[in-house]
């Protein structure tokens, strides 16, 4: 790039690529130990997939809709941000998850009882099921959750419990999601104990710190939507920290550490000279970014497949007494409905409808069908239209008051069988390029809670 009069130059300690929920709490972090700290963003907001709107009432997200308090570092960030960012845990409902079959939802199991009665399991699978904790472990590191759970708890479960949580968490398709990368807790279960049964009682004893109870498991959002977390994160670190509007953006290692470039939206070149740079951007972003890494080395992380997903938010300002007390319902695909699942965020949270009204979050498309994404609006009202009538049971006189379409060609990550590739890669040019580390959704988990225990990591590290 031929230097200007107009070219910016800086130093600073640490750079940030992307400011999403990882970059964004990687800085707070860095930033209150008094850390030179700045956050580049393509988007000329931040939040990254994470945004709220307001509308005629109705409070909806376009991006993840909910949280689980499953670090303790969520619980910390939240304490650390309290005069500016209010918690929301989800209502008593959010416990109860609904899966369709047949012609209706059916309430998951949540006890031994219900587990007996339930009609989502075959009476074998549920006699089998005793036999569960005296099977051998497996020893395929790259087994897939659908072979892992097929193999330990038989067809049904996959296809009724199994099969619809990894339509709801990944969008995805189990047989073809590595249990070791996508549900790590599940597969060390399994290793640990030997046994699913074996290893929840285990650990139902094992004594927890007071740090670890922080970690309760519950359902979260923000009072107000989850920008308010994004818009506290901004706040506290500071809108001179941030350079959004950024374009042309690339690292490349020198003398002094690392030279990073970009345009701003004014068409002014910067250059930054910095000791360590942190990306958090997707995997398909990286190539341009950090083009001094061999493309047979890249193309082992940029090859990471995304999940397309539709969020379709649905509101109605009267509930025709047809209201769900669940966190939502979850559609397997053995059933071929049009959706992957309905949640019901008005259920779980307060002030998200005008008095009297109900809020619906659609989700269509995925690893399965990713040509539904694709479809015009006119398709989508009308699927909204049929199953509001068919799988929710309203009148078939009763229209959506409101419809709001969110389309995310790459959304989620797909931690398959190029996983372990793509880690010991990532881990092999951290350690070639010191000051470089790559974070963000390539790694480490793809929920928020994930997302923050990373950046809390990244940031203690310094």
């Amino acid at each position: 790039m031929n230097q200007t009069a107009t070219d910016i130059h800086r130093l600073r300690d640490t750079v940030i690529i992307g400011a999403g929920l990882t970059g964004l709490t990687t800085a707070y972090y860095l930033n209150r130990k008094g850390c030179d700290v700045e956050v580049i963003e393509q988007q000329s907001r931040t939040g990254g997939q994470i945004r709220t709107y307001h509308e005629a009432g109705f409070t909806f997200e376009s991006g993840p809709n909910t949280g689980v308090i499953s670090h303790p570092e969520v619980a910390e960030l939240f304490a650390d941000l309290s005069p500016i960012c209010g918690l929301e845990t989800a209502c008593e409902a959010s416990k109860q998850r609904l899966i369709w079959k047949g012609s209706r939802f059916h309430l998951l199991p949540s006890g031994l009882l219900s587990a007996i009665a339930t009609p989502l399991f075959s009476t074998k699978d549920k006699l089998r099921i005793l036999g569960e904790p005296f099977r051998a472990k497996g020893t395929n590191p790259d087994e897939s959750i659908g072979e892992l759970v097929q193999r330990r708890l038989g067809v049904s479960y996959l296809r009724y419990a199994v099969d619809p949580f990894i339509s709801g968490v990944y969008a995805g398709d189990p047989m073809r999601l590595v249990t070791r990368h996508a549900l790590p807790k599940l597969y060390q279960l399994e290793q640990t104990y030997g046994s699913f049964i074996r290893g929840g009682v285990a650990k139902s004893f094992s004594s927890r710190s007071e740090r670890d109870r922080l970690a309760t498991r519950k359902v979260f959002s923000t009072r107000g939507g989850l920008s308010r977390l994004v818009d506290a994160l901004e706040q506290a670190i500071g809108n001179q920290r941030f350079s959004l509007g950024a374009t042309e953006t690339s690292l490349m290692p020198c003398e002094q550490g690392w030279l990073v470039r970009f345009t701003d939206a004014d068409g002014v070149a910067h250059h930054i000279r910095c000791r360590k740079v942190i990306t958090t951007t997707p995997a398909f972003a990286l190539p341009a970014l950090l083009p001094f890494v061999p493309t047979e080395q890249m193309s082992r992380i940029s090859n990471l497949t995304y999940a397309p997903v539709m969020q379709v938010s649905v509101g109605l300002r009267h509930t025709y007494e047809k209201e769900y007390k669940a966190f939502g319902g979850l559609v397997p695909s053995c059933e071929q409905k049009p959706v992957l699942g309905i949640l019901f965020p008005s259920a779980c949270f307060e002030e998200r409808t005008p008095q009297g009204g109900v809020l619906y979050s659609y989700f269509l498309g995925g690893m399965r069908h990713p040509e539904l994404v694709k479809k015009s609006d006119a398709e989508v009202a009308e699927v909204i239209r049929t199953t509001l009538h068919e799988m929710l049971n309203y009148p078939t006189d009763v229209t959506p008051d409101l419809i709001r379409i969110f389309r995310h060609e790459r959304a989620i990550p797909q931690y398959d069988s190029s996983s372990a590739d793509r880690l010991t890669t990532i881990d092999a040019l951290q350690k070639q390029y010191p000051g470089l580390v790559l974070a963000g959704n390539i790694k480490g988990g793809i929920g928020m809670a994930d997302r923050i225990k990373q950046a809390v990591g990244i940031a203690l590290e310094g």
